[in-house]
């Protein structure tokens, strides 16, 4: 407690501390909604197996357009890639230093969770365990990964991307959304394979509108919420900001909604935002117009109730809540269905695993307790793994190097990102039946080893002078 008053205390006035509160309530939502609709039984031969309950609560999916909060995460994301960079070169720091800084607090607790899992596969394995078996239990446990190979993608695109967001403003999101529209043509009238690129604009939409929210606080920075007089605003500014009123807010969340329910409730896309089998398509995988829709109305929301979130974050204990929270967000994302996979297998080893049908009386009054169950075992696997991501901190910077060193380091942090992103992909497409007697393909865990290995390596500031 000590500790988290000091770091409240020492928070700048500056610091857009609602960026910080959407992140949490986010983690909390999406943590919430996959235990929420998880639904546990057992398979043919007698051993427990989950689903989610979204494909029997048809009437549930309109509530996914709140619950589905990927596009928060992108959001906050671009906010904060650009907070960071901009403040790394304001110290005379490099975009190549930023990117390796910045893959530490992602790498660190990812590597402790794929490590403990695969030790755990290893050891099952030994003891004979069907590899086919231990690799269900291990797909479902990395279940969240699938995120992190996206944003992997994004955060070394952040400096090029940022760059075109200076230029070009607010453009770059609409050229992005146009060719998520011409991805989902192919979805839906045929061929299906441009629709692959949605996966990297979808996402770039959201994170780029998060460049735009930080560039809004420009004249803040340097008059409002800081002392002295208001510079006068850069030129080309306002074509890069995001208008921050609660009229802006309001026009994009009718806007974000009506447009929502043109695509979903007269169009051709599912109502709901998550994956539902037998759905003419995904909405998520990969990002549609419909979830761009629903992204905008979000956003719309967040800026209505930015004014009093912040009044509110000024007191203390919220903003010390929201730091403690923040300090593990990546550890309860990534351990929140290992958790689960814990709780169901403790369960079922006493013999006490309910099981009721979904939607019944039983299976809405088991959520309660089973939602309690899981949060004493997700707060022990943070108690354990937590500290890895709070202790994680930013890397000195280092001096000026010489050309062909500065190239290097830059060409071994793109391929240590390529590593990350090559092993989390694979895992990703590796089916849920596979025999891999370690849970993860071992392509898949080389290549995400050896990419943490060399990011850890220019951490250290190896190369830096040449």
């Amino acid at each position: 407690m000590r500790r988290l008053r000091q770091l409240a205390e020492r928070t700048p006035a500056t610091r857009e501390r609602y960026v910080d509160l959407l992140r949490a309530l986010a983690i909390t939502m999406v943590v919430l909604g996959h235990w929420g609709v998880t639904v546990i039984g057992y398979d043919r031969a007698g051993r427990p197996a989950g689903h989610s309950a979204l494909g029997d609560l048809p009437w549930a999916w309109p509530l996914t357009w709140v619950a589905q909060v990927i596009p928060v995460f992108f959001l906050v994301g671009g906010y904060a890639n650009a907070a960071s960079l901009a403040a790394r070169r304001s110290r005379g720091g490099t975009a190549t230093g930023w990117l390796v800084d910045r893959s530490a607090r992602l790498a660190r607790p990812t590597t402790a969770l794929l490590v403990v899992l695969a030790a755990g596969a290893a050891v099952a394995t030994l003891r004979g365990a069907d590899p086919t078996q231990v690799r269900t239990v291990v797909w479902f446990a990395t279940i969240p990964l699938w995120f992190l190979v996206a944003y992997l993608v994004v955060v070394p695109l952040t400096p090029p991307m940022y760059a075109l967001h200076r230029r070009f403003g607010l453009a770059v999101p609409l050229v992005l959304v146009a060719l998520v529209a011409l991805g989902d043509l192919g979805r839906l009238l045929g061929p299906a394979g441009p629709a692959s690129g949605n996966y990297l604009f979808g996402w770039l939409a959201v994170h780029q509108l998060g460049f735009a929210w930080y560039d809004s606080r420009v004249p803040a920075r340097s008059g409002g919420e800081a002392a002295g007089p208001v510079a006068p605003e850069p030129r080309g500014l306002r074509r890069r900001r995001l208008p921050l009123s609660r009229r802006a807010g309001a026009a994009l969340l009718g806007g974000g909604l009506a447009a929502l329910l043109l695509l979903t409730v007269v169009g051709p896309y599912p109502v709901v935002l998550l994956n539902v089998p037998g759905e003419r398509l995904d909405n998520a995988a990969p990002p549609s117009l419909a979830l761009l829709a629903a992204a905008t109305a979000q956003l719309g929301l967040i800026l209505l109730l930015r004014e009093p979130a912040q009044r509110w974050l000024r007191r203390p204990r919220p903003w010390q809540a929201v730091i403690a929270v923040n300090a593990v967000v990546l550890t309860v994302f990534l351990w929140h269905l290992t958790a689960a996979v814990l709780l169901v297998g403790l369960l079922d080893a006493l013999g006490v695993l309910p099981t009721p049908p979904v939607g019944t009386a039983a299976w809405y009054a088991w959520r309660v307790p089973w939602l309690l169950s899981l949060a004493v075992v997700l707060a022990a696997l943070v108690a354990v793994f937590g500290p890895i991501e709070a202790r994680t901190r930013r890397a000195p910077d280092t001096g000026p190097a010489r050309e062909g060193a500065r190239r290097l380091r830059t060409a071994l942090a793109v391929l240590g990102y390529a590593g990350l992103v090559t092993g989390l992909l694979l895992n990703s497409l590796t089916r849920k039946a596979a025999p891999e007697p370690l849970g993860l393909p071992a392509p898949a865990l080389a290549a995400y080893l050896a990419g943490a290995g060399v990011l850890r390596l220019l951490r250290s500031g190896w190369g830096s002078r040449g």
